[in-house]
């Protein structure tokens, strides 16, 4: 496993690796609270840290002194790309689709008419999942902006179509 951070002696050592320039204890280590700080978090920071604690000559504390977290980074979706897929005459079928190349957890997908005429779309026309929204039986009062949001627990981002039929 990696080191991060080491204290012995009164001396705090910080490990080469890329988290160097970003990480730090939270409080000063005589608190005994050895929080640690990790500034400009990445996705690539995401994983299990552990915290070992030995105390010399002390053969009580093998075994219980470690703890262990996992960290999930979470990203916010990138900037999707909306595109429609069909030809859009009177009649026929054409299906929008919405993708985001980034995003953790992986994002859901909502699209929505906007205004003047108003319209959210559910299953089976809309996948949340895929991204994709299948408008059928095109009549010329579908003409309009269709917006696709891209959602995640860490933010959203969104595209849009122009329907011309």
């Amino acid at each position: 496993p990696m080191q991060i951070l080491t204290y012995l002696d009164g001396v705090v050592k910080v490990e080469e690796t890329e988290l160097k320039p970003r990480v730090g204890f939270l409080y000063p280590v005589l608190t005994h609270n050895i929080s640690v700080l990790i500034n400009a978090t990445r996705e690539r920071d995401s994983g299990q840290y552990m915290c070992t604690v030995n105390v010399v000559d002390d053969v009580t504390s093998t075994g219980k002194n470690v703890g262990v977290i996992n960290l999930t980074v979470l990203v916010p979706p990138a900037a999707p790309a909306c595109q429609l897929h069909g030809n859009a005459v009177v009649g026929a079928n054409v299906t929008l689709s919405c993708s985001s190349k980034k995003g953790k957890p992986s994002p859901a997908y909502q699209w929505q008419r906007t205004a003047p005429t108003l319209q959210v779309f559910f299953p089976p026309a809309q996948d949340r999942v895929r991204g994709t929204l299948k408008l059928t039986n095109l009549s010329l009062d579908m003409s309009g902006v269709y917006v696709c949001v891209a959602e995640n627990r860490a933010g959203s981002a969104e595209c849009s179509v122009v329907l011309e039929v």
